[in-house]
């Protein structure tokens, strides 16, 4: 994505002609040292992925707001002798949301599925959006009290609700949208993290995996006449936004190349 984005850049500005971006495998273990030389080597901006989100928010000299709030970082940017963290997926969520389902997080009855990480910066995105209420389903009660006490003051006066995995949910008004932030889905075999028949008013579901690009439980959403959409959207998105934050480009404006380079990787 980044590759493509890149070299349109280039073709209206020179400064971005010699730019790369490459993947590297670190150990979270090597995590610390592999940053310190990354800056050392005068790289400009890093983007991480599990398992070093949240740990390298200790290895920053200043976090966004985003950043502070999911209590994770995916986006680093050089500056001063340190790095600077951000968190670019909430935005992501949004846009992907926006786009693929004509949907907004605001004034949302949203339903998370998860209590992960991933589903902590969703969260996080659904109350600084302004959404109506939040339920958070999760299989493991002591991941989802965790979550629940870390979004609790971030929430003002929006009810957020816990509830355990198989459990119907009371009270979803029509409209709803459900965000799945587990991994269930990732493998062929694996089951749907949910029953979307135990969530009356449910309308639109998000599924944060993008490959395979038809989980289970969008072909139960299919099934069941709700607008779905996979997560190729929040990939992009979050992608382009960091890119942004290296460089001053719009993420809207690099946005339509990055997707079609990762729809084609993908072979949508």
């Amino acid at each position: 994505m980044h590759t493509a984005a890149l070299a349109e850049m280039a073709k209206t500005d020179a400064r971005f002609a010699d730019w790369s971006y490459l993947p590297f495998d670190v150990q979270p273990e090597d995590l610390a040292a592999a940053l310190e030389l990354l800056r050392e080597r005068g790289f400009l901006g890093v983007n991480l992925t599990v398992p070093h989100k949240v740990h390298a928010a200790a290895l920053v000299s200043e976090l966004d707001r985003a950043a502070r709030d999911a209590g994770a970082v995916n986006t680093l940017l050089a500056g001063d002798g340190a790095w600077r963290g951000f968190n670019t997926d909430g935005y992501g969520l949004s846009a992907g949301i926006r786009e693929d389902l004509g949907r907004e997080l605001r004034g949302a009855a949203v339903v998370l599925l998860g209590a992960g990480g991933a589903a902590r910066a969703a969260a996080v995105q659904c109350l600084r959006s302004g959404c109506a209420a939040l339920w958070i389903v999760n299989r493991t009660s002591s991941s989802l009290n965790a979550l629940l006490a870390h979004l609790a003051p971030l929430a003002g006066a929006v009810p957020v609700r816990g509830a355990a995995h198989g459990s119907a949910l009371a009270g979803i008004p029509a409209g709803a949208l459900v965000i799945n932030a587990t991994s269930a889905g990732l493998r062929p075999d694996d089951p749907a993290p949910a029953d979307l028949r135990s969530f009356p008013g449910v309308a639109a579901v998000y599924d944060m995996i993008y490959n395979p690009p038809r989980t289970r439980l969008l072909a139960q959403a299919q099934e069941l006449g709700m607008a779905n959409a996979n997560g190729l959207g929040m990939l992009v998105h979050q992608g382009a936004k960091s890119l942004e934050i290296w460089t001053g480009v719009p993420a809207a404006k690099v946005a339509p190349a990055m997707r079609a380079a990762a729809a084609k990787a993908l072979g949508y």
